[in-house]
């Protein structure tokens, strides 16, 4: 579930209030996104994915966390766009398309002759 829009990092592109598939966000008179409709999160993963600046924490569980999170202990834990480094998007990541060496596209594609 989402958990955390850091203000000191967003830089008020919006781009998670307009990917959230269930419109979690709603978009905050300074620009920062606000989490008006927390319970409504699908922990898709989709919004911190797409923050360019890794200013969001998704929690790998369905329920809100007994305590909200503090941005020194998500950094200090290097929580901060963490899905979004593990699937190497943003600049010098690595993708995990790159990684992948599942044989399956050739299980299905025709053979070259």
């Amino acid at each position: 579930m989402i958990e955390f829009v850091s203000a000191e990092r967003c830089v008020g592109c919006t781009l998670c209030v307009k990917v959230c598939p269930t419109n979690v966000f709603d978009k905050g008179e300074d620009g920062v996104p606000t989490l008006a409709r927390q319970e409504d999160c699908q922990t898709c993963f989709i919004c911190e994915a797409y923050c360019p600046v890794d200013a969001l924490y998704v929690a790998p569980f369905a329920e809100p966390l007994d305590v909200s999170p503090q941005e020194e202990e998500l950094i200090e834990a290097k929580l901060l766009g963490s899905w979004r480094e593990t699937i190497g998007w943003g600049k010098g990541r690595t993708t995990l398309a790159e990684l992948d060496t599942t044989p399956f596209i050739d299980l299905i594609l025709p053979q070259r002759r």
